[in-house]
């Protein structure tokens, strides 16, 4: 009779422990993604943005494992390079036309947007004929500081990082006020700060370029945020969510695994 009982404790026994495995488990586990540097390149000059992430289970439905996504990427680098940034963007030396130097140009931190400020230089000058030569003459010029105010928000398909611009109080030179104030001019320089901020931001918030390949194709973003992590440091927060199965689940914990050198 006790060799009876023991062949059927042993099954109990398995029924009762099976779900403390090491796959159930995964079934609760926070996915702390590592640090990742994202090279951008500014005048030749190498620059990192450096991206972590943290996948957290929320729920789950059926075969579908919901996870919270929290992706952030320290700027503090794209921010001590912003005067190069912003001048391989708009610097300009148009011998009958428009001349452009950004002097100096900063990038800080207003929860829950981000301040540009640009300071530059700029004069329009004209060319015409005189007896048969070209002499060219200077229409307007001055210096100028021009604060932007970029806020953060997320494209339709939700994968992207986009920027809102505002401008604020324009400090100008006499008539050159007025151009940037009401005249193309303006425009142009908001439109190319705000691209080439969102352009160095959005590689270095690229899903692909953090996440494991397998929750990569499943993340979506729903909300991106500026914040302020001491002293003036800017970081971008997004938040989101991956849907993976159970399967995709154990290939993740593999992956993240592997980039931990475990």
């Amino acid at each position: 009779m006790q060799k009876r009982r023991l062949r059927i404790s042993l099954p109990l026994l398995f029924v009762i422990t099976a779900p403390f495995s090491p796959i159930a488990e995964a079934q609760n586990l926070n996915f702390k993604i590592p640090p990742v540097k994202i090279p951008l390149t500014i005048k030749d000059q190498s620059v990192n943005i450096t991206a972590s992430a943290l996948i957290s289970q929320v729920s789950k439905d059926h075969d579908q494992n919901i996870f919270k996504l929290e992706l952030t990427a320290d700027l503090s680098e794209l921010q001590q390079n912003m005067t190069a940034l912003l001048s391989s963007q708009l610097d300009k030396d148009d011998r009958c036309g428009d001349r452009i130097t950004i002097t100096n140009a900063t990038l800080v931190p207003a929860d829950p947007a981000a301040i540009a400020t640009v300071q530059l230089h700029y004069e329009r000058w004209a060319c015409a004929k005189v007896f048969g030569k070209q002499q060219s003459k200077r229409l307007v010029g001055g210096n100028a500081v021009i604060p932007i105010k970029l806020t953060p928000g997320i494209n339709e398909d939700k994968s992207e990082l986009r920027l809102v611009p505002e401008v604020g109080a324009i400090e100008a030179d006499g008539s050159l006020g007025e151009l940037l104030r009401s005249g193309a001019l303006g425009a142009t320089i908001q439109e190319k700060v705000q691209a080439a901020i969102l352009n160095a931001m959005q590689k270095g918030t690229n899903l692909s370029a953090t996440l494991p390949p397998a929750a990569q194709p499943y993340a979506t973003i729903e909300n991106a945020a500026f914040k302020n992590a001491g002293a003036d440091r800017l970081i971008v927060v997004l938040d989101g969510q991956v849907r993976i199965t159970k399967e995709q689940v154990q290939l993740l914990a593999k992956q993240v695994k592997e980039r931990l050198g475990k």
